[in-house]
């Protein structure tokens, strides 16, 4: 049971998953489940650590339910 993540590096993320957790995707979007909510929660954080979003542009791996919050970049300060 493994997961590839193409996020921008130079060559493809390769994750393995343990044995209970089951990952879908669906377009750009990738569901964790599993019967132990916590061996889920530590999955995916795992998966996000790989890629965490960054407040300028807004990319990153994140959370279904979460909201980024953009930064002004150089230019926008003034």
């Amino acid at each position: 049971n493994m997961v590839e993540l193409a996020v921008g590096y130079s060559h493809p993320v390769i994750m393995e998953m343990p044995k209970s957790i089951e990952a879908k995707v669906e377009g750009s979007k990738l569901t964790i489940s599993g019967p132990d909510k916590q061996l889920v929660g530590e999955v995916s954080a795992r998966i996000r650590r790989v890629r965490p979003p960054e407040p300028y542009k807004g990319k990153g791996i994140k959370y279904a339910d979460e909201i980024i919050r953009r930064k002004a970049g150089k230019s926008g300060a003034k």
